[in-house]
């Protein structure tokens, strides 16, 4: 009965370690397939003209994405340019202020529903704001969006890390007869400088390809993303724009904006990791 029992569970053991190591292999499979898909089609597009003009005649293989590069350049600039100082500030209050208040609470739940909602329903919301009532699309309304969506990864990911920093830097700072506004700027953000900027690279890699809320906010353009108070050329809805269009030239172009969309957004995720490998040393 004794070896029986014994067998039974190395029989159980070794078919969990299969069925989890499966589902590790289909993921990093998936992962790669969409990987090698994307990049098979659209490397062919990258040249000097793709990365420097603006979109050309309509079914013509001429002109590149020039425009809605620097359109969501911009508007991912300006929206990290908000949310990120925000976020920051949220999350240092939610860690050292009002960690167990009921206003902590409120906010932090706040903070999980927003980074919950569906990116269309933001779209929506800013559309309503900003796009509605002055009666056109534009490059801020677009940024207002981006920046909404960012917003509360940064401040509970900054919650977070701060949160890991040993309790004695604080007693240490405040000992010393430092204010607790000053340790928290100078001890306590230099201890999680390295946490603080992978979570502020998560929220870039996490709106950096986002299509819906763009949609109805900055929509797209086939020009230079000046004057920005005008609808603006971005790469998502360029992608889907290219992709949708009946001629073969086109849905190419959008092969190749997707690769560049998919090494942006890889690139934010290595950099994040390597910020998160250089802070467990």
């Amino acid at each position: 009965m004794k070896l029986k029992s014994i067998a039974s569970r190395k029989f159980g053991s070794i078919l969990l370690a299969l069925l989890c190591t499966s589902s590790a292999i289909a993921a990093v499979s998936a992962l790669a397939w969409v990987i090698a898909t994307v990049f098979n089609r659209g490397i062919g597009q990258f040249s000097i003209e793709f990365f420097t003009s603006t979109s050309g005649p309509v079914g013509s293989a001429e002109g590149g994405v020039a425009h809605a590069i620097a359109g969501t350049v911009i508007m991912t600039f300006l929206g990290a340019l908000v949310a990120i100082p925000l976020g920051l500030l949220v999350g240092v209050y939610l860690s050292e202020f009002g960690k167990d208040s009921s206003l902590g609470k409120l906010t932090r739940s706040s903070c999980d529903l927003l980074a919950g909602t569906p990116s269309i329903i933001v779209g929506l919301f800013v559309y309503s704001l900003l796009v509605r009532p002055f009666g056109h699309f534009s490059g801020w309304a677009g940024a207002t969006s981006l920046g909404i969506l960012m917003m509360p990864m940064v401040a509970r990911t900054s919650e977070s890390v701060l949160q890991l920093v040993p309790n004695h830097l604080r007693e240490a700072g405040l000992a010393l007869g430092i204010p607790r506004w000053r340790t928290t700027l100078r001890i306590i953000f230099g201890a999680a400088r390295k946490g603080l900027v992978t979570g502020c690279f998560l929220a870039l890699a996490r709106v950096a390809g986002e299509t819906s809320p763009l949609l109805f906010t900055a929509l797209n353009n086939t020009s230079w993303p000046w004057p920005f108070n005008e609808p603006v050329a971005n790469v998502p809805v360029t992608v889907f724009n290219y992709a949708m269009s009946p001629y073969r030239e086109m849905q190419d172009k959008a092969w190749g904006a997707a690769l560049f969309m998919m090494f942006l957004s890889l690139s934010f995720g290595i950099a994040a990791r390597f910020f998160v490998s250089r802070s467990s040393k």
